[in-house]
């Protein structure tokens, strides 16, 4: 990663008055009336631009209320109800009543000691970092924005289990705010300021291999079942559900270039952060910091962590395969080939590492 210009002071006071507001010393601004993180263990994130709320986990039922995109609510538990209008029956029951599970992001809120310093690696100077907190606005530090996503949001956020490289440290005199200047290796070239508080530093563990001594892997992804599964021989060793791809967008219309390719494929590449875009204009995505990308077939299908839904049981995606944040991890350790933190990304040639089947049940 080439090295960036290094973090002036004009530019640490001019992040940290625009980060400043309600919660200042935290770097986070809040909306539709909520004033802070509510203080719970588990916390779930509105991903969608609002849920209903109810009395009952019923969505026949009348609501009792409404909640916005990015809202955060304490999240008590998870159970089967009723909603004729989606294929998954999971909700959850939060401080704000009964809310369909599929568009709740579960996340934590766990704030981080900032770093004093950083290491220097083949990357530069510089560490990789994940987003522990529900959500921390984020500055642009080299306008104007490059990224589709920035150009059509003037407030940008990074959300719970992103990872970006942080290559640079200051502390915000207007403020006191830490602030960690965050960048993309194959992003567009925008620069993030953001709240140091709202990243925890990844560490050589976070992507040491699982049962790197066992020789025959393989992962099967079945599209029909909506399921991913690791093999040891003949022995399944991790199971959970996913989101494949959308045979069909938000009117009905087949777009048969959503499906996740059925067959075998090799992983072919592994890569800790990736930005991730395509599409078209109403039907397109522009995602940074995708954590733990494993690439097994074309130019960039791959099984990747997810942020923006919960709705893992169900197609979603544009061909990649969804998975929640702990699950994407564990194929990336447990996979080969392995990745080492520094520099965070390994490409193969054929025959390519353990073999992803992808069927149709």
């Amino acid at each position: 990663m080439k090295r960036s210009t290094p973090f002036s002071r004009r530019d640490a006071l001019k992040a940290g008055t625009l980060l400043a507001g309600a919660a200042a010393s935290q770097g986070y601004s809040f909306g539709h009336g909520q004033t802070e993180f509510p203080k719970s263990e588990r916390l779930g994130r509105v991903a969608l631009a609002s849920v209903d709320t109810y009395a009952r986990p019923d969505a026949t039922s009348t609501p009792s209320g409404r909640l916005y995109g990015d809202m955060v609510v304490a999240w008590y538990r998870e159970l089967v109800g009723y909603n004729p209008y989606r294929f998954s029956q999971r909700w959850v029951e939060t401080s704000e009543g009964y809310i369909w599970a599929g568009g709740l992001q579960p996340v934590l809120d766990r704030p981080n000691v900032p770093l004093s310093d950083l290491p220097e690696t083949s990357l530069g100077r510089g560490r990789w970092v994940e987003v522990t907190v529900p959500w921390v606005d984020i500055y642009l530090a080299n306008p104007p924005a490059r990224s589709p996503s920035l150009k059509e949001n003037p407030t940008p956020r990074l959300y719970y289990s992103q990872i970006l490289w942080v290559d640079e440290i200051a502390v915000s005199e207007t403020t006191g705010v830490a602030l960690y200047r965050l960048t993309e290796k194959y992003g567009y070239g925008d620069i993030f300021l953001a709240s140091a508080r709202a990243f925890r530093p990844l560490e050589a563990e976070d992507l040491a291999p699982i049962h790197p001594e066992v020789e025959e892997k393989r992962v099967v992804v079945d599209v029909t079942r909506q399921s991913m599964s690791c093999y040891e021989g003949t022995t399944e060793v991790h199971y959970c559900r996913v989101s494949t791809g959308a045979k069909f967008d938000s009117s009905g219309n087949a777009v048969d270039e959503w499906a996740t390719p059925i067959g075998p494929h090799p992983i072919w590449r592994k890569v800790v952060s990736l930005h991730m875009s395509g599409g078209t204009t109403g039907g397109g995505y522009d995602l940074p910091g995708i954590g733990w990308s494993t690439l097994f077939s074309g130019n960039g299908v791959a099984i990747h962590s997810t942020f923006w839904h919960n709705n893992f049981g169900v197609p979603m995606s544009h061909g990649c395969v969804n998975a929640r944040p702990v699950d994407a991890q564990w194929i990336f350790r447990w996979t080969t080939p392995h990745v080492d933190y520094d520099p965070g990304d390994v490409t193969v040639s054929m025959p390519g590492g353990t073999r992803v089947e992808v069927i149709e049940t």
